[in-house]
């Protein structure tokens, strides 16, 4: 994992996503940002939380912990995970990218 200092800003991903989650699969034109980012939030705490664990690997622990998370909002694991698993991607390919210097 990144040090603290090379670690992603929350706010600074929070406004990467509220700009472009409607070019994402799962955005609908009936759901604003709102909606999505808790997926959104939940995703990166957990890629940082996880460490170096795989997707696959972690996907079912999130999915039953989802409802225990305390921005979840009333969406469900299923309405958001397209949302998490992005920016699970976003924080661990950063991360990757970051450990091959």
């Amino acid at each position: 994992m990144k040090n603290q200092n090379e670690r992603l800003n929350w706010i600074d991903e929070d406004a990467f996503w509220r700009t472009n989650f409607r070019t994402r699969p799962y955005a609908s034109s009936d759901r604003d940002y709102d909606y999505f980012q808790p997926g959104y939030r939940y995703g990166y705490d957990s890629a940082y939380r996880y460490g170096d664990r795989d997707w696959n690997d972690v996907e079912s622990d999130l999915a039953s912990q989802w409802d225990r998370y305390e921005h979840r909002a009333k969406s469900t694991w299923e309405q958001v995970k397209g949302a998490v698993r992005d920016a699970w991607d976003r924080v661990t390919n950063q991360r990757h990218a970051g450990a091959r210097h």
